[in-house]
């Protein structure tokens, strides 16, 4: 199976129908390390994903910094969606 993607509105920018929801990403406790959000991220990617869902409140911040190296590291482009 492969991905499929929308147009976002009027944009003109191409997402995954797959949204990756990294709010439980670095969240130790629960055994979401931040080295298996990272492997998450990549295999997310490998499967042609390229919306994700986070916020700096989510797992207090560290959901965003254990995405970080993994954003940085496949250089695509970051997209950012402002909301209410």
């Amino acid at each position: 199976m492969s991905m499929r993607y929308r147009l976002l509105g009027r944009t003109g920018l191409r997402i995954s129908e797959v949204l990756l929801g990294a709010m439980p990403l670095g969240e130790e406790e629960i055994g979401a390390s931040s080295h298996k959000a990272l492997r998450v991220l990549a295999l997310y990617g490998e499967a042609g994903g390229n919306l994700i869902d986070t916020a700096n409140s989510y797992s207090g911040g560290r959901s965003e910094t254990s995405l970080g190296p993994g954003r940085t590291a496949d250089r695509s482009p970051r997209q950012v969606r402002l909301g209410r």
